[in-house]
């Protein structure tokens, strides 16, 4: 397993295949892992495709990743951590892998993901997948924080020495706005590149979220019959075709 080192610690990563490189955010939430895109531990498959696999065979780069503090990755948890400490992960290893421009693809949490490296780098990235994106859901707002609040628990049992306070802000830091937390709907309204939306459908991925996105992204192409093994073969043709339609000539 190769690893990229941070000032603070290793993100662990793995490339597929060849071709336009696409930077990969799996599902998970700050548990995010490349082993979300396929059958983690001996789950059932997952109701969407693996595009470790599916990218590679259409000719593309995969690039997958543990982000920081989740599966093999590791780093420090400090009180001025948030969403741009994950996107100098990213573009960090994009430049260790020797990639200026790539296309971004991300599901649950991977779709703010995507927005902030945009927001970055949007000289760098060339299109975004948004696959059943996260945002705070008006009938449950205490989702996200409660959900960090079990998180930072985990990290305090298998890291004794890391600081509660620092847990704390971190958490405040990431889902202390509203919309899809990494940036705001502004930013949305002038999305400086090409997106394809997956709609979500749940507490995690509000419906009235990717609503919002699906009316705020300027151009964006939306898949909504995509979730489950009924449509797996449209939701791979569908989204390959979209990052072929953007990849730089």
């Amino acid at each position: 397993m190769p690893f990229l080192d941070r000032p603070d610690g290793r993100i662990a990563y793995q490339t597929h295949g060849s071709g336009f490189p696409v930077l990969l955010f799996a599902p998970g939430g700050l548990r995010s892992r490349m082993e979300m895109w396929a059958s983690p531990f001996g789950s059932p498959p997952r109701p969407w495709v693996d595009w470790t696999q599916a990218l590679p065979a259409a000719g593309f780069t995969a690039i997958a990743m543990d982000q920081r503090n989740a599966g093999r990755s590791r780093t420090e948890i400090r009180v001025d951590h948030g969403w741009h400490s994950y996107a100098a992960d990213h573009l960090a290893l994009m430049d260790h892998l020797g990639f200026e421009r790539f296309h971004v693809l991300g599901g649950c949490i991977g779709g703010s993901f995507c927005f902030k490296a945009v927001e970055a780098a949007p000289h760098r990235v060339t299109s975004a997948v948004l696959q059943n994106p996260i945002g705070l859901h008006p009938e449950h707002p205490d989702y996200f924080p409660d959900s960090h609040a079990a998180w930072g628990e985990e990290q305090r049992q298998a890291r004794p020495e890391l600081d509660p306070e620092a847990i704390e802000a971190f958490g405040r830091a990431m889902w202390g706005r509203d919309f899809v937390f990494s940036v705001d709907r502004a930013f949305a309204r002038a999305c400086p590149v090409p997106t394809m939306l997956l709609p979500g459908t749940d507490t995690p991925h509000p419906a009235a979220i990717s609503a919002e996105l699906a009316e705020l992204l300027p151009g964006v192409e939306v898949l909504a019959d995509w979730r489950g093994p009924q449509h797996l073969a449209a939701q791979e043709k569908g989204v390959v075709a979209f990052l072929r339609r953007h990849t730089p000539g």
